[in-house]
């Protein structure tokens, strides 16, 4: 796990041990209950969003922002429109939490992959294709950031 963000290797880590379903989900539930840590602030955006911000392919509705710091990483910011979204919302407060103020290049290589690693193999097409499309998004953005260095 070290070609991960270290929060996010941590976070990995934790749901390694979880292997009864019924706990995975509780503690899925617990980090998704911390979802306005992450939700994006009126001053960032506000509803109707600008589409380029929606992710593509999630049923529940998700969109991402990245705002540049003065050091030269990102901050994510997320919001879930549909209520009932509890693994978009854990998602991107596991997302937020591991990769706000995180090196670019740390960022940039987080593989999708992580949704079966955090949400375990039995998470259905669709909801892993939403999933995996919040990780990419994040990790689009940070790769888009390292491109405009060079």
């Amino acid at each position: 796990m070290a070609d991960y963000p270290p929060k996010l290797a941590e976070v990995l880590e934790d749901f390694s041990f979880l292997t009864d379903r019924n706990e995975r989900a509780e503690y899925l539930i617990e980090i998704a209950d911390r979802f306005k840590e992450a939700k994006v602030t009126p001053d960032i955006a506000t509803k109707p969003y600008e589409e380029s911000h929606r992710v593509p392919a999630c049923e529940s509705e998700a969109f991402v922002w990245a705002l540049d710091n003065a050091d030269g990483t990102l901050t994510y910011r997320f919001d879930v429109l549909n209520p009932q979204g509890l693994s978009a919302m854990a998602i991107s407060v596991i997302l937020n939490d591991a990769c706000s103020g995180t090196p670019l290049e740390q960022v940039a290589t987080v593989a999708t992959d992580i949704v079966f690693k955090i949400f375990g193999r039995e998470v259905s097409m669709g909801k892993g294709q939403g999933l995996m499309g919040i990780v990419a998004m994040v990790q689009h953005e940070a790769q888009k950031r390292l491109a405009n260095k060079n």
